[in-house]
């Protein structure tokens, strides 16, 4: 629900609601685990019993029907693709989103995640060797780094051919020169841990993509 709110404000910031195209529009999505189906549907068994697991889970509470619920709702007929590569998820499916626009596959594409915890406001026992934060907080690039702290967050954004929005006279708040996608396979730090030549091998494609010389780069935002 949250992320039908933010793809119609990504489509409205735009100036592009679906009946504004002639071509179609895509949703490349994904989103975290279904708490609320877990803790706040799954234990109400009278509910259960009235409407049925199948239904419940199929009609809104499921990750495998995100971003074709939102095909549905607002009427979209290009591709519905689900992306889940867990933290990089939104990126990811920008990258397809991109894909398909210059394939031709859709005239604008919607692209994005969501995940919400449930129930919210609750902590976590720290445990050594695993990835959360012992003291709470997340120091990225700090040397008091020691782990993360895991949030709640949706997020949409509107794609568009950059000769389309010029022509249309889109207000651009970004160009997406170029993207690309790896893995490391077993070559990690560890299993939740990049390796460096991983992403240093995926920061040369994304380079190569973008026909832009690494020396022009002033400014990198992580």
């Amino acid at each position: 629900r949250k992320f039908l709110e933010v793809v119609w404000s990504a489509m409205e910031d735009a100036g592009h609601p679906p009946e504004s195209l002639d071509g179609p529009i895509g949703v490349y999505a994904g989103c975290g685990m279904g708490s609320y189906f877990y803790f706040n549907i799954c234990s109400n068994k009278p509910l259960v019993d009235d409407v049925g697991m199948f239904l419940l889970r199929h009609t809104g509470n499921d990750k495998d029907f995100l971003s074709t619920r939102v095909s549905h709702v607002f009427d979209l007929k290009g591709p519905s693709v689900n992306i889940q590569t867990a933290c990089s998820t939104s990126l990811v499916a920008v990258h397809y989103a991109s894909k398909a626009l210059r394939e031709g596959e859709c005239e604008m594409a919607l692209a994005g995640g969501v995940t919400i915890e449930l129930p919210q406001g609750r902590g976590y026992l720290f445990k050594e060797n695993e990835i959360l934060s012992p003291d709470g907080h997340c120091h990225a690039f700090d040397h008091r780094a020691q782990g993360t702290v895991f949030g709640s967050g949706a997020g949409a954004v509107a794609l568009r051919r950059l000769e389309d929005a010029l022509a249309d006279g889109d207000h651009i708040w970004a160009v997406i020169k170029g993207s690309a996608i790896n893995n490391d396979g077993a070559d990690k730090a560890g299993y939740l841990a990049p390796s460096v030549e991983g992403q240093a091998s995926a920061v040369r494609q994304a380079l190569r993509a973008a026909k832009t010389p690494p020396d022009t780069i002033d400014y990198v935002e992580c």
